[in-house]
């Protein structure tokens, strides 16, 4: 194998770690700050020139925090499990395009990990479905009926949406004729597919925020039903690392939707300057995000039953029925598709 070839995997991989890594840090901090004005309030503003230092001194509080295990946990799957919960947010973006193709030392390179992957959609559905192991476990090895009450109920709720989840991804396969991202991206030259799609992209991004345990679906956090959920036996670092799951999550639902729905990194003059490509990613991310924190400032948590009953009775039938419809429009009209 070429060891060029070897050495862009490497460096392509590190850059992917320290961008999630970071963008995890500095998402709490977009986060508490548009809550913050959500809510008529300053939120972070005391470490660092506008807080921007926050998320630096909450990391370096979480490093220094005692770590604790119980007496009678299963240690190793206790430890396991926060490291199973992250892995998968890591390297689910592993597939995502963040560019096209661009020249760089002589060498055309691929702006995405592993170049273009023609089952890229079933990797992300194979590798999300994974971190459900990390919550149940971490929740059963805590030896606590509390966090095993919690695991199960947030596993149940995330296999539930992952139905729907699934579901989503059916329209842009169906329009763009394809299960790889890049031609998922290459089909929306003309028109993003949310103009096809708006019952799809309802779907979706409603599945993603269960999937994630954000709010309204943020069961972990039903303090008066639970007490702290799967994570109630969890401090210091091991505690951060279901925090960074989530956000890590977060980022890489909204780059997903992003890819599938709003054209990915294509955006005016990509053609003639390829770097362009990684800065509308960006734009769309943190408008997505931005979505993700407004949903949680206004609608208020629902009750597990209500949750699971709007999973099973109203967003399943609606996403089978865009897929219905998807596929009978491309059947009447052949030319909306490939």
């Amino acid at each position: 194998m070429d060891a060029a070839l070897i050495i862009e995997w490497i460096i392509k991989s590190i850059l992917l770690l320290v961008i999630c890594i970071t963008g995890f840090a500095y998402l709490t901090f977009y986060e508490r700050k548009a809550l913050a004005r959500l809510q008529v309030r300053i939120g972070p503003n005391r470490a660092g020139p506008f807080g921007l230092l926050q998320p630096v001194a909450d990391g370096i509080k979480l490093i220094f925090k005692e770590e604790l295990i119980p007496e009678k946990a299963d240690r190793l799957i206790f430890v396991l499990a926060p490291v199973v919960t992250v892995v998968p947010a890591l390297v689910v973006l592993a597939v995502l395009p963040f560019g096209g193709v661009v020249n760089l030392f002589g060498r055309e390179i691929s702006l995405s990990v592993a170049g273009d992957v023609n089952i890229g959609i079933l990797y992300i559905t194979a590798i999300t479905s994974i971190s459900v192991y990390g919550i149940v476990l971490a929740g059963w090895s805590s030896n606590n009926k509390y966090a095993a009450m919690g695991g199960i109920r947030s596993t149940a709720q995330m296999i539930s949406y992952e139905l729907a989840l699934g579901l989503g991804f059916i329209g842009p396969i169906l329009l763009a004729g394809t299960m790889s991202l890049n031609g998922i991206v290459e089909g929306q030259r003309g028109m993003w597919y949310v103009v096809y799609q708006p019952l799809g992209v309802l779907v979706f991004m409603i599945a993603t925020l269960a999937e994630v345990n954000r709010a309204p679906f943020d069961m972990p956090e039903a303090e008066q039903e639970l007490t702290a959920g799967y994570h109630t036996e969890y401090s210091g670092m091991k505690f951060a690392l279901f925090f960074m799951a989530e956000y890590v999550k977060m980022i890489a639902v909204s780059a997903i939707a992003a890819t599938l729905f709003f054209g990915g990194y294509r955006g005016p003059f990509i053609d003639q300057v390829p770097w362009l490509g990684p800065i509308y990613l960006l734009i769309k991310v943190m408008i997505l995000l931005f979505g993700m924190i407004w949903v949680r400032a206004t609608l208020p948590r629902l009750r597990y039953d209500q949750l699971m009953a709007f999973g099973w009775k109203i967003l399943l039938p609606v996403a089978l029925l865009n897929v219905l419809l998807t596929a009978g429009v491309i059947m009447l009209f052949p030319g909306l598709g490939v």
